[in-house]
This record gives structure tokens, sequence and C-alpha cells, in this order.
């Protein structure tokens, strides 16, 4: 027999040797792969299993500490600038009327023209609304009713320190640009005007005083 045959034939019979050897090494090869995942997880679960599980789960710890709030202090009155040989001390500028939106948009121009000016606004508040009944009597009768209740709103803004000779310009901007039906005054800060932006509460009052009386 021609001997590049003979090598040929002996070729194709060790083929499927080789083909087998290879097959059973990756057999091999996966089940100790197979092994080894199996036992370290086996491991991690046993050490998993020991660890303590408390805590788990809690998120609360994540956010930030809350500060605790503080009181609201009693509100008190600031104290009542003097006026100077320069200066007028505090004043309170006054726009009232029955028209509520009015009166606040003439407030709030008289504040912005203190900023433009640079005059110093200590603070601005409104005070406590005030309600008047129009009563009309008939033409034949003596027992008049009501025929209309009129409220009356009134803003402050409080100016500290106005420059003298500003004062006259400044007053007279506010009186070209006022609307109709708001009334508007400039007066000087007292002690009664501080307790007239709270609201009387007679019935409050007069329990306190009772209190007041049990204790002594």
């Amino acid at each position: 027999m021609n001997p590049v045959l003979r090598k040929l034939q002996a070729s194709l019979i060790q083929q499927p040797l080789f083909l087998n050897q290879a097959v059973s090494l990756c057999r091999a090869t996966l089940l100790m792969e197979h092994l080894t995942w199996g036992g370290t997880a086996a491991i991690t679960t046993r050490q998993y299993k020991s660890m303590p599980t408390h805590g788990i789960g809690k998120w609360k710890h994540f956010l930030p500490k809350e500060v605790a709030k503080k009181k609201k202090d009693k509100h008190q009155m600031k104290q009542i600038v003097a006026a100077t040989n320069t200066a007028y001390g505090t004043l309170n500028v006054k726009v009232s009327g029955y028209d509520m939106t009015v009166v606040e948009h003439y407030s709030q121009y008289i504040h912005n023209l203190c900023n433009r000016f640079g005059i110093k606004v200590s603070e601005s508040y409104a005070l406590p609304t005030k309600s008047t009944e129009v009563m009309l009597m008939p033409e034949q009768g003596t027992k008049m009713y009501v025929d209309a209740v009129l409220k009356t709103h009134e803003r402050i803004v409080q100016l500290s320190s106005l420059n003298a000779s500003l004062s006259p310009v400044f007053i007279d901007i506010l009186l070209k640009n006022q609307p109709e039906g708001v009334q508007l005054s400039v007066k000087e800060h007292t002690e009664a005007d501080y307790h007239a932006r709270f609201k009387a509460r007679p019935e409050l009052e007069g329990l306190m005083a009772q209190m007041n009386q049990k204790d002594m």
C-alpha cells in the first residue's frame, strides 16, 4: 500500500480518539467550575446566616437631624427714634379707604418710592379692618334698619429719620399720586399707635382678669 494512504488512514483512525478526549476534558472543566461556584455560594450563605440582621432596612439615620424649632417671642415695640435738627423721628404714613385693592397698591407705591429715595422704612403693616353700619329711617315709622356696611381698610408705612429737606418733595409726590377715595395722613409714631395695630379681645382679657383674681 502507498505510504501516503497509510498515514491518511492512521490519522482518520486517531481523529475520533482526540475528539473524545477533548469532549471529556471540557466536561471535567465544567464540573470543576460548578463545584467551585457551589462551594463558594454555600460558604457565603453560611457566613450571611451567622451575621446579625439588626439595622437592616432602616433608613431614618440617613436623613439629616431636624433642628428644634425656636418658640416665637412675643412681639415687642421697637424703640421710637427721636427727631433731630435735620431729620424727623419715627413717622407713620397712614393710608385708609374702602377699597382694599386700591389701599394696598397705594401703600406698596409709597414703600417703593421710599426705597427709590433712600428713605428708611422701619416696617409696613395693616391695621384691623373697621366696619361701619349705615342706618336708614323710613319716611313712615321710627324703626331704623341697616342699609349698608362699610369696611375701612388701613395700612401703615413707618418711616425712620426722614430728612427734613426731602420731606416737602416726598409729601408733594404722594399727594399728586393719591388715588380717589383714599385718605392719606402723616403723624409721629406713639405708643398708642403700636397698641392700635393689635385687635382687642375683650372676652379673653376678661377671662385672664378673673384668673389673676383667683390666683391672688
